[in-house]
């Protein structure tokens, strides 16, 4: 009969799954008992027909209403409000603001607040926010906008991390924060289509850019709307499970802990600021956060600025929006490609080195070439390079913290740090470095480097010490500590490379 620690080295679905009797009372659920694999099989489909579609619309939506100002900059929004450079990229860094200081407080709240009514409620919030954009008239009134949006947007991103990570085992963690993640990209493509009919619309006083607004931001609310009646708080508030698969979720996901939790659910696991230490003293804490920093530069400013780097290509206004949409698909599926293969092979830093080398090579061909094609080509590389590290150095955290207020304060804290980034990226790209961007292009490929440096960093601590885990050198800590404090620190739980 395999033993718990055989489960999670042998794949994610060995001939037979341990989990404890469901059926005692006896809470440790000490007692063993086989789940088929068609069960744990089932569990994981129905999990991911019900929660990924709603999570995939939700950060599409969010990154559509983050980033449609962008687009709203080469239609006319500029002239409008009379906005100089400082003004736009002011207006840009102000979003940040709240959205970077709600980050933490959210993930500690988001159990007690009900995730399948917050995670909807941040929705309908931002969607009429967004709507109210397009009636902006003035600089002033644009910084205010922005301000509610990322107030609004805070804690999405970490609350969606927390919330798959009550229903999934680490290692099938990856490829579903990649099926949402994969709607970022998307949201560029999808945005420019969608931003050059609306550009077009023409009325008494509101014409062009605001409908980008108004017609988005209506959709975001109407379907936040609707996500509120589908998805679940907890795996023990699930009502599409029969009672065979709802206990078998809840054990496999305790099982999955290796010992880092001594709840036999999240719903009992209770706030200790004990636990918030333990997570801003994980290394793996601060080194990704460090590598998501760097990351997110460049996925911000190419997010913000790709309408107005293809336009300075000398690209009409309508041939720009529509060129944003290719380089974002080719990096759709890259996305999702990557985040398969890295939960199948249980990897995350390697194939993030892989990635943020060839956005390297991208930027290289933007800033050393002059012919438009090839700068473009160059468009293709970066996309594809880094929008797949996000979900990689997300996932990968989530991974390495357990129990679950380690996980929701560190995965808060590293999205935090990363989004202080934003406010580099809002003033990478400058109207006096047009038309070439070296400065913009080079600052990125700084932080690619950095972000090389420290990712090699982080997969040298985790091999050296699961080494030390794996040959009994971490074995007094049971001696020395109570178990169920011990967390991520427990000598059976395995860090992902």
């Amino acid at each position: 009969m395999s033993s718990p620690e055989k489960v999670e080295k042998g794949g994610e679905s060995p001939e037979r799954v341990h989990i404890p009797d469901v059926e005692k009372t006896d809470s440790t659920w000490n007692d063993p008992a086989d789940i088929p694999v068609e069960l744990d099989k089932r569990i994981t489909r129905k999990l991911d027909k019900r929660l990924m579609p709603w999570l995939f619309g939700l950060w599409l939506l969010a990154f559509i209403d983050r980033s449609n100002i962008g687009n709203a900059k080469i239609d006319g929004m500029v002239e409008d409000l009379r906005l100089d450079s400082n003004k736009f990229n002011i207006a840009l860094a102000v979003f940040y603001v709240p959205y970077i200081l709600w980050d933490v407080p959210s993930n500690l709240v988001i159990k007690h607040l009900k995730a399948g009514y917050y995670l909807p409620g941040i929705l309908i919030a931002w969607g009429l926010v967004s709507m109210c954009t397009g009636f902006v008239k003035s600089y002033a009134g644009l910084l205010v906008a922005r301000f509610f949006l990322g107030l609004a947007e805070g804690g999405l991103l970490g609350g969606m991390l927390v919330y798959l990570a009550m229903f999934y085992r680490r290692h099938q963690m990856l490829y579903r924060i990649t099926l949402f993640y994969c709607a970022a990209p998307l949201s560029g493509a999808f945005g420019g289509l969608l931003a050059t009919g609306l550009a077009k619309i023409q009325t008494g006083g509101y014409n062009g850019w605001p409908f980008i607004f108004f017609v988005e931001g209506a959709i975001t609310a109407v379907i936040g709307i609707a996500v509120l009646f589908f998805l679940p708080h907890t795996p023990s508030d699930i009502k599409f499970f029969n009672a065979d698969e709802k206990r078998a979720c809840i054990a496999r996901m305790r099982l999955d802990a290796h010992g880092a939790t001594a709840a036999s659910t999240v719903d009992e696991e209770r706030f200790d600021w004990y636990w918030v230490r333990r997570a801003l003293l994980n290394v793996n804490t601060i080194v990704l956060s460090i590598v998501f920093f760097a990351i997110i530069t460049p996925i911000y400013s190419f997010s913000l600025f790709l309408p107005t780097i293809i336009r300075s290509m000398g690209y009409s206004r309508v041939t720009a929006q529509l060129f944003t949409v290719p380089p974002n698909m080719g990096a759709f599926f890259i996305v999702l490609l990557t985040g398969w293969g890295s939960d199948k092979w249980r990897m995350r830093g390697p194939l993030m080195l892989v990635g943020c080398t060839v956005a390297i090579v991208g930027y290289i061909m933007l800033i050393a070439s002059e012919r438009s094609s090839v700068q473009y080509g160059g468009t293709f590389l970066v996309a594809a390079g880094i929008f797949p590290c996000s979900p990689l150095v997300m996932g990968w955290l989530s991974n390495n913290l357990a129990p679950h207020y380690v996980r929701a304060t560190g995965t808060g804290f590293q999205i935090m740090i990363a989004n202080m980034a934003a406010f580099i990226a809002t003033f990478t790209y400058l109207p006096e470095d047009a038309p070439r961007y070296t400065t913009g292009h080079a600052i990125n490929i700084g932080m690619l480097g950095l972000a090389l440096i420290s990712i090699a960093g982080n997969i040298w601590y985790c091999r050296w010490e699961n080494k030390k885990r794996a040959t009994g050198q971490r074995d007094y800590r049971l001696r020395d500590e109570k178990e169920e404090r011990l967390g991520y620190r427990h000598p059976r739980f395995e860090y992902t490379i």
